[in-house]
């Protein structure tokens, strides 16, 4: 698998190359999860400036996906703090089940794909 800096250079590239920008989350493992995505915590900050002056990515803010099964407003607290401690915009927190509790926290997008299309059938 790639790692995320090699990703992040693959995505810059194809910009140059198709010169057109385009504007970017970055997912944050808040749960520090082995069977999810993103960036740990500890490494937040680093890849930020890394995409944003290395590569002139147009970082507009974080993501998240919280813990199932755990009270996701701790997990968006701290997303919200990471997004403000490196001068991000926009923060996607949230998900059909949870979005009013991350629209209260400050998320700017919200990914309701499940309330409005249902449950996925595999």
């Amino acid at each position: 698998s790639l790692d995320n800096d090699k990703l992040a250079k693959i995505l810059s590239d194809l910009e140059l190359i198709n010169n057109k920008k385009i504007n970017y989350f970055i997912q944050v493992n808040v749960g520090d999860e082995f069977q999810k995505n993103g960036i740990s915590i500890s490494k937040v900050s680093e890849f930020i400036n890394y995409c944003k002056f290395d590569l002139k990515l147009n970082i507009l803010g974080l993501m998240c996906i919280p813990p199932v099964n755990n009270s996701p407003e701790s997990f968006f607290l701290k997303l919200k703090k990471l997004n403000e401690d490196n001068y991000l915009k926009d923060l996607s927190m949230g998900m059909s089940d949870d979005f009013e509790i991350a629209a209260k926290l400050g998320s700017t997008y919200v990914r309701v794909g499940t309330a409005i299309f249902g449950k996925r059938s595999n």
